[in-house]
């Protein structure tokens, strides 16, 4: 018996593929007179209030972000990129990157590719906060810029424009929480799950991750790279994963709040390069040497013992073995759905946009030296995160 679809002449074929385009269209106009009870379920024409809120707040993030990332970029970042020169600039401004050779040196111990994968990174932020600001406008939204705040010293390192950054690098104390949360494959924070530190020192204490000044590059006699140099570099390494993966979470949490579709598209977009990322970042983390600096030191999380409690066997090797990096299947929504390769967490309550800042100024990113205490863009980002984390989908 001959296959129906081969018995269809081409004649036969030109006939039904124009049918098919008329219905087609068709049922493109019946969808604009559905009730508007159905049409609304694809959610308003416009941005809401709420949505306003979100993009508000995440350009005011995306500009602390820009802002933290100049400054690495600026001491570690790519000089050179082969045929494709580095176009680098923040408001028509050209930022110069790798003023700190010796620096350098100590973050290609990580990788190779660190100074470029730097001077990306930071393109990037900066064209997050950019599209943001610009998207606002088109909406009638005021823009947002937070340059007031820029009141904190920069490096010392000869080079470095001495203008006021609205970041510290110099006093970090970093969670490093992410690594074993996406390597455990039993627990996930929405479900409360808690998780131990990579780098326990790193969490306690203030550590630079950029050096202070000419003196913090010097090498060894030897040409080598003393362990403090490496320790700076070892630390922005996790530092820079720190960040990223906050807006590996926030971005997904944020848009199961957000209303209008288009809004919907500019939150997934972006987020999926802060994803992109966090992957990066915490590959390269692992690198970091086993060293001692003081009362810092990189362990060596390939040999099986937890940095923190001294415990061995199978379960430890697999919550720290450095290559291990993709996300490891965890509960989601029911633990009767069985494990799954998730984003974590993606629930306002471990992940908002006040839960967002609450990392950041945990992390000493608005530590004014001058009086041991934040500045004053705290209480303007938590009042945004707020409003942020207000907003619900209509």
């Amino acid at each position: 018996m001959q296959n129906p679809v081969q018995a269809v002449s081409k004649k036969n074929r030109r006939s039904f593929l124009k049918q098919s385009v008329v219905g087609v269209g068709a049922v493109g106009v019946g969808v604009g007179l559905l009730p508007t009870s159905l049409a609304a379920q694809n959610g308003p024409q416009k941005p809401t209030k709420g949505d306003i809120a979100i993009l508000t707040f995440l350009s005011a993030l995306e500009e602390v972000e820009a802002d933290l990332w100049i400054q690495y970029a600026e001491l570690g970042g790519a000089t050179n990129q082969g045929l494709s020169p580095i176009d680098l600039s923040q408001n028509g401004k050209t930022i110069k990157t790798g003023l700190a050779p010796n620096y350098i040196t100590a973050l290609e111990v990580l990788d190779g590719d660190m100074p470029q994968y730097i001077a990306d990174n930071t393109d990037d932020e900066i064209s997050h906060h950019r599209f943001l600001n610009n998207y606002l406008v088109s909406k009638g939204a005021q823009p947002i810029d937070l340059s007031q705040f820029a009141i904190l010293p920069p490096s010392q390192v000869t080079g470095v424009p001495q203008n006021g950054r609205l970041t510290n690098l110099k006093q970090l104390t970093v969670d490093t929480t992410w690594w074993t949360r996406y390597r455990s494959a039993s627990a996930n924070p929405d479900f409360g799950g808690t998780f131990e530190n990579a780098v326990p020192d790193l969490a306690k204490g203030q550590h630079p991750a950029i050096p202070l000044n000419d003196g913090d590059l010097a090498l060894n006699p030897d040409g080598s790279i003393p362990n403090h140099l490496q320790a700076i570099a070892s630390t922005a390494g996790f530092h820079f994963a720190f960040i990223e993966v906050g807006g590996t979470s926030l971005y997904p949490t944020l848009a199961q709040q957000v209303s209008n579709l288009e809004v919907l598209r500019v939150l997934l977009s972006i987020g999926g390069s802060e994803i992109m990322h966090f992957q990066t970042w915490q590959d390269k983390a692992g690198n970091a040497p086993n060293i001692t600096d003081g009362n810092l030191t990189f362990p060596n999380l390939n040999s099986g013992v937890d940095p923190n409690s001294g415990a061995t066997g199978s379960a430890v090797a697999d919550l720290f073995q450095t290559n291990l990096i993709m996300p490891e299947p965890t509960l989601f929504l029911s633990a009767d759905l069985g494990p799954v390769s998730i984003i974590r967490p993606t629930t306002s309550q471990q992940n908002g946009a006040v839960a967002a800042v609450t990392g950041f100024v945990n992390d000493g990113l608005f530590l004014d030296p001058a009086t041991n205490k934040n500045t004053g863009i705290v209480s303007v980002l938590m009042g945004l995160a707020q409003a942020a984390d207000e907003a619900r989908r209509t």
